[in-house]
């Protein structure tokens, strides 16, 4: 029967994750310069509605319909055929709520993309990308893992999405910051965050969003869902204390962006883990998170040389990475019974199924994302030229600024000091001005 205090969590719940992709449209936004705000945050907004139309129409059975030998849903609910007011198999909600609460996943994954390469894609090619990303990477690796696919059968466990979302987003990300190519004058001029308040805003939004995002995940307001609440906090706040604490070591002085990025961290780490491990594993994840990912921003990217615009990569992939291994770690099933013991409650068969889905999610998002650049990328150019970089994609691809003229000319911090106006705004004029000042 449909319980009505589950099926009121679960629409709050849906309701708290759709917030985290504007949210993370103002993390992303503030960590650009500012030419480039508008399109940062137009394609968080974007993608809510493209792939909102995109899971209703195709996106819903291709993960959820009934199993093709493991591979992919079949075709039985397109157009959410079938699918009404009726309890969810094994649950005690409407299907109908957890098409909705499944939805918000599949919008929220490709937007984590974008981070990767702001400031240099063109916005059709963005569209098109990542409507066939959603189709052929999300759609089937969330069916494997979630709709009874072949890691399922396996026995791996991602509560929330720490292989579907965050390590599939995570390394489509860097495979396509390296096809793209690095921003024009990267590592020569500097390319700061010109607004980091509404950066902090975003990481709030997105921290009060996650509750949804992991506690959702238990379906119910019970037990299941208080832990993954509990332990989603202490994994996002000691992650955000040890970055913090490293950055401080490292470079003498802690940064709220460093603060922003940790809790992002410690929740990206504590996602696959949520409904699987008990409170005090869940603070060693987070401050784990916390460090590996400063390391892979700060020092990986660094000697790669690949140009991760706001580290998708180094936050999701990384953190993703490491959330999946410590599933296989510390899960426990006095915390869930229909999950598995982890390698430190005595078995070691649920860590060698974490480690082979890590695998088949790298393999998945690097070959599916460079099959899917090469598609595009015939069609519809995807990497803007110099002339548009250097002019900002906000004027190129929407006719819009993120801020006036006047504030513009007044503040050379905010674009960074990296171009001269009269390329961002057009109007030599204020060239002169800018020299006064500095």
């Amino acid at each position: 029967m449909i319980d009505s205090g589950d099926t009121a969590w679960v629409l709050i719940s849906a309701a708290l994750v759709f917030i985290m992709t504007p949210g993370l449209g103002f993390f992303y936004g503030g960590m650009v310069r500012s030419k480039n705000v508008l399109t940062t945050i137009m394609q968080s907004f974007f993608i809510v509605a493209m792939i909102s139309v995109e899971w209703v129409i195709l996106g819903y059975t291709m993960t959820f319909g009934p199993d093709i030998n493991g591979f992919i849903g079949s075709l039985d609910k397109i157009g959410l055929a079938g699918v009404g007011m009726n309890v969810l198999e094994n649950g005690t909600i409407p299907e109908l709520a957890f098409v909705a609460f499944q939805c918000m996943f599949a919008v929220i994954t490709p937007a984590l993309i974008t981070g990767a390469f702001a400031e240099r894609m063109r916005f059709a090619a963005f569209a098109v990308f990542i409507l066939l990303w959603a189709i052929f990477i999300y759609n089937p690796m969330a069916h494997w893992v979630w709709g009874g696919g072949f890691l399922a059968e396996l026995g791996a466990l991602d509560f929330a999405g720490g292989l579907v979302i965050h390590i599939l987003s995570g390394v489509s990300g860097l495979t396509i910051c390296i096809l793209l190519g690095k921003r024009h004058g990267y590592g020569k001029i500097a390319m700061l965050p010109h607004n980091l308040p509404m950066t902090v805003l975003g990481a709030t939004l997105l921290w009060i969003g996650w509750f949804g995002f992991n506690a959702g995940s238990a379906l119910g307001a019970n037990a299941l869902a208080a832990n993954a609440f509990l332990v989603s906090q202490i994994a996002a706040a000691a992650a955000t204390v040890s970055w913090c604490l490293v950055e401080w070591a490292v470079s003498g002085k802690p940064t709220i962006l460093g603060a922003a990025s940790g809790c992002i961290a410690g929740l990206v780490a504590i996602t696959p883990a949520a409904g699987f491990v008990a409170p005090m594993p869940s603070l060693i994840i987070g401050i784990v998170a916390g460090v590996v990912c400063y390391g892979a921003v700060a020092v990986l990217k660094a000697k790669l040389g690949y140009d991760d615009s706001l580290d998708a990569f180094g936050v999701h992939g990384i953190g993703g990475t490491w959330g999946a291994i410590a599933t296989g770690l510390w899960a426990t099933t006095t915390v869930n019974p229909d999950g598995a013991n982890g390698l430190f409650y005595g078995e070691t068969h649920l860590l060698f199924a974490q480690v082979v889905s890590i695998v088949v999610a790298y393999a998945l998002a690097i070959a599916g994302s460079y099959v899917l650049f090469k598609i595009v990328d015939h069609f519809i150019t995807m990497r803007a030229d110099v002339a548009e970089e250097i002019s900002g994609l906000d004027i190129v691809e929407h006719g819009e600024r993120g801020y006036a003229r006047s504030v513009l000319s007044g503040s050379p911090i905010l674009q960074g000091m990296d171009e001269p106006l009269s390329a961002t705004l057009g109007d030599p004029a204020l060239d002169s001005g800018l020299q006064n000042n500095k």
